[in-house]
């Protein structure tokens, strides 16, 4: 098992990412290549930083790739905002992701 494979905050990262896959797939095609490609890539960005920065050799570049990985999260908020905004995804839809980006930002 790897590092990352242990930290509850990858899982999370995991499932967080899994969740705006399936919310994305409703955007319109006109879509693919902007918005719904910017956030499906900044969410996976999240756990991916983190399981790259288990990596390292230190903990201070671990901790460089948790910096990285939190502002993918931000940036990940940001695209589901205007998401919302142009109404491709519900108001409960973006609750419940931001409760998970919030949860993530805890861990």
């Amino acid at each position: 098992m790897f590092r990352f494979e242990k930290l509850d905050v990858w899982h999370v990262a995991v499932d967080l990412g899994t969740r705006i896959y399936s919310i994305t797939r409703g955007f319109p095609p006109e879509e693919r290549y902007g918005l719904q490609s910017q956030v499906r890539r900044s969410a996976v960005s999240v756990s991916a930083n983190i399981a790259e920065g288990s990596g390292r050799a230190t903990d201070r570049e671990f901790i460089r790739f948790i910096e990285i990985a939190f502002g993918s999260l931000m940036e990940t908020i940001s695209h589901l905002s205007i998401a919302l905004g142009q109404g491709y995804i519900s108001q409960p839809d973006f609750d419940a992701i931001y409760a998970d980006c919030e949860n993530s930002k805890r861990c």
